[in-house]
């Protein structure tokens, strides 16, 4: 064997290997490379988008490469031809026909399939797994016709669609019935189907709203309409309390997320024919049905025509809630408080109604939308009037009072305490003094940690589910109160004020006015901080002009109270008088029918002797 030749065992050449391996890694600790960017997903462009930047970029060239453009556009003799347009090369006519023959329908085809191929391009079928596409055959005068039948499921009632439209079609057609109608269309319509809520719909556009909104559509070949059927069965709450209104005395249900329980539980409280319920769609994508409502012989008829406008001028894609339909319609958005009433009772609909104001529903959201809204109308609760008015005026004062604890009382704290010393009792302001001997923060600094705690305590109680929120909000409250007097972070007098300007806050009837009271109550405490008395005077008096300046649908914000009002309003106000007593509408809403009962409307109660309770005398 040559002495020259060298045998590889695989034993070194795995060494080798390895130490190749171990001189990478080595390499790698030593130097740092960048690693490749690895983007497994791009999103990208639509060509619409391309196209625009590409005409942007041609807008933004020099003046003289477009004048070139023209020339050049100009001296093309295939600009000559019968085209009409410029730079399409003799094309356009072509392509304006391929565009128009590209165009899809609007209006039901005479032919099953065309019906049948454009139905399973809009709602994407087979891709779409909740679309039913149902084919079959009826006969009719001894012919037999194809027809198919489209709708969700989930969203329909099954039961009404065998019962009492595919029964009847492919069962009840087969039997003799006598009839001098030829026409298929109206045969189907008249002897067939027994659904009470039918529509002949001619145009697409009307059968895909109805099936979106839980409808089923039925084409039949030969005929160029579609049968529309209302048969909405989807899963939905029942009426309950309401949850933000509670009350003690008076009706227990609450609305809910179906548009037409909404209507049905106002109409069972006013039973009013004069009552109108308007149906408006609201999106151009989500087709939300919305409802406006108002009673025609007292409502104004510039306030209906002007909530109607402005329902009808919102241009959107998707809403589907009444907070996001508030923002649409509101006057200004600045103003701090609400310019619309939400509420979900429907005894307190009904009432503003009857008062002149005009209310709107929206589907799937149990708050209904009332406006005008004024100033005083929020802090007043439904169950002001349902108990005697004595009561209803105690519980008035005690609202009262608390609000203006939740709106001034932490910035007062802070005025004295810097300011105004002398307004303290002098063994108050000793004590005052002595609590907070060793608290290392300035006053302000104090409330401001603590109103933001308790702030955080109640944003959490309300997030966290079930019982627990509550627990959270107690026990936060009382460790987080307790542990910071102990640990001489506040004083123990701020913990008292911060507890009461929460409760008084809890106070207010009004979700969204108590908001506007809890960011503004940080406004006050800057202001008591700056300069005291000075300051927060100076704040009610810009908040005061604030508020009169503004309007709700033309009508002042703090009505009746600025300006003053000739007649009505004034009866419940700030103290309710007896329901006797409240014989006129409120005058700022200029209704048509401004007497709301007359002067005595308690028949019982002779005004005289020897007169009858309608004022007449007594035989």
């Amino acid at each position: 064997m040559p002495k020259n030749v060298h045998i590889k065992c695989p034993e070194s050449i795995e060494g080798v290997k390895a130490l190749a391996d171990y001189k990478n890694i080595i390499k790698q600790l030593l130097f740092f490379n960048v690693p490749p960017k690895d983007e497994t997903f791009i999103l990208k462009e639509r060509e619409s988008e391309i196209k625009e930047l590409q005409s942007e970029e041609e807008e933004q060239q020099p003046k003289k490469r477009r004048e070139k453009g023209k020339i050049r556009k100009i001296t093309n003799p295939c600009c000559d031809n019968n085209t009409g347009k410029e730079g399409n090369g003799g094309n356009g006519g072509e392509e304006d026909k391929q565009n128009q023959g590209a165009k899809s329908p609007t209006e039901v085809s005479k032919k099953l399939s065309d019906n049948l191929e454009y139905m399973k391009k809009i709602y994407s079928i087979p891709t779409n797994g909740d679309m039913v596409l149902r084919e079959f055959d009826i006969v009719v005068k001894n012919e037999v016709i194809p027809a198919f039948m489209i709708f969700f499921d989930g969203m329909t009632d099954r039961k009404v669609i065998n019962d009492n439209i595919m029964q009847p079609l492919m069962l009840l057609s087969n039997l003799d019935i006598k009839s001098d109608e030829q026409d298929v269309e109206s045969f189907v319509k008249d002897h067939i189907l027994p659904h009470c809520q039918l529509k002949v719909e001619k145009k697409y556009r009307s059968i895909i709203d109805e099936v979106n909104f839980g409808g089923c559509a039925l084409f039949i070949d030969g005929v160029e309409t579609s049968f529309v059927a209302d048969v909405k069965g989807w899963e939905h709450r029942g009426v309950e309390r309401p949850n933000t209104e509670l009350v003690l005395r008076g009706p227990q249900e609450g609305f809910g997320e179906l548009l037409r329980v909404n209507t049905a539980l106002v109409r069972k409280t006013l039973k009013d024919e004069d009552l109108i319920v308007e149906n408006i769609s609201i999106g151009r994508r989500s087709k939300t049905p919305c409802s406006m409502l108002y009673i025609k012989d007292i409502a104004n008829d510039d306030l209906v025509d002007e909530v109607r406008r402005r329902l009808k001028s919102i241009d959107v894609d998707y809403i589907y809630d009444s907070g996001q339909l508030e923002q649409m319609i509101e006057d200004c958005a600045l103003v701090p408080a609400p310019q619309i009433l939400a509420t979900e009772r429907p005894d307190r609909v009904a009432t503003l109604l009857t008062d002149g104001k005009v209310a709107v529903m929206i589907h799937g959201n149990p708050f209904v939308l009332v406006m005008p809204a004024t100033f005083p109308e929020l802090l007043t609760s439904p169950e002001d009037t349902y108990v005697r008015f004595p009561y209803g005026n105690f519980l008035r004062i005690i609202r009262g009072i608390g609000i203006a604890f939740a709106l001034l009382l932490p910035g007062i704290y802070v005025a004295v305490t810097n300011f105004h010393h002398e307004m303290i009792p002098t063994d108050l302001i000793l004590a005052i003094a002595a609590s907070r001997e060793k608290v290392p923060f300035p006053s302000v600094v104090e409330i401001l940690i603590m109103e933001l705690a308790f702030e955080l305590i109640r944003e959490a109680g309300i997030r966290i589910p079930g019982p627990i929120g509550p627990t959270l909000g107690i026990v936060g409250a009382l460790i987080l109160g307790q542990a910071a007097v102990a640990a001489n972070i506040v004083s123990p007098i701020l913990i008292i004020v911060v507890a009461v300007t929460g409760i008084g806050s809890f106070a207010i009837p009004n979700f969204a006015l108590g908001f506007a009271f809890r960011i503004l109550r940080f406004g006050y405490i800057f202001l008591g901080a700056m300069a005291g008395f000075l300051g927060i005077t100076t704040g009610l008096f810009l908040h005061g002009l604030w508020l009169v300046s503004a309007k709700s649908y033309g009508v002042p914000f703090m009505s009746p109270l600025a300006p003053k009002v000739r007649v009505g309003g004034y009866e419940n106000l700030l103290a309710r008088a007896p329901i006797w007593k409240q014989e006129v509408r409120p005058d700022y809403l200029n209704p048509k029918d401004t007497r709301r009962q007359p002067k005595i409307s308690r028949g019982w109660v002779q005004k005289k002797e020897g007169e009858d309770g309608n004022g007449g005398k007594q035989d």
